[in-house]
């Protein structure tokens, strides 16, 4: 008599352990969709943060191509606006992220900037020095967060996270050209859209 083959189970295929939202972050926030690149197959590193340490940094990760991640791409990158209010975006920036990591993309892909408050990451790296926080630029090993003020002299990635969370006007309005410089293959930005509109408009 034939066995009766057990019932197939269904396992999800997930690429990395997905962080939960933190606390207070709304789950509503539009989803960006990951942008042209490569995904690598590797489990989800640690995310900037003051605990700094070796295991942030994935050991099996090889040698990278310094020249690509560092020069952005001739060709004009996809734009994506994630709408948000000013007090929002920071949260939405961090979303993208999220999403973008989880969907493959390497931390070390992506630049944040943020035209008011300095991301959180990047208050705590710059109170030991600016030395420091460069250096971990020019590592460029992880996420990097940064004052949109200074995006000159940030290195162009594949993928640039812009945070409309406030700042003057006209600081803000040349921080998404800039930003767009920056970018190789996307570019997100997230904010206010009839804000990001005009500021366009006056940094055009």
């Amino acid at each position: 008599m034939p066995l009766i083959p057990e019932e197939p189970q269904i396992h999800e295929s997930v690429p990395g352990p997905r962080a939960t939202p933190a606390p207070g972050r709304a789950a509503s926030t539009p989803r960006p969709v990951p942008g042209p690149g490569p995904r690598p197959a590797t489990s989800r590193p640690g995310r900037p943060g003051p605990q700094r340490g070796p295991s942030a940094t994935p050991s099996q990760r090889g040698p990278r191509d310094a020249a690509k991640s560092k020069a952005p791409a001739a060709s004009t990158p996809q734009i994506q606006l994630i709408p948000a209010s000013a007090e929002g975006a920071l949260d939405a920036a961090e979303e993208a992220v999220d999403l973008l990591l989880d969907s493959g993309r390497a931390p070390h892909d992506i630049l944040v900037l943020t035209t008011g408050d300095q991301h959180p990451w990047a208050a705590h790296e710059l109170s030991f020095g600016e030395a420091s926080y460069w250096a971990q630029h020019d590592a460029g090993d992880d996420v990097f967060y940064l004052d949109a003020a200074a995006t000159e002299r940030a290195a162009g990635r594949p993928v640039v996270v812009v945070a409309v969370n406030g700042g003057p006007d006209d600081a803000a309005a040349r921080a998404l050209p800039a930003a767009m410089t920056r970018a190789g293959v996307l570019l997100i930005v997230c904010g206010d859209p009839q804000r990001i509109n005009a500021l366009v408009g006056a940094g055009a």
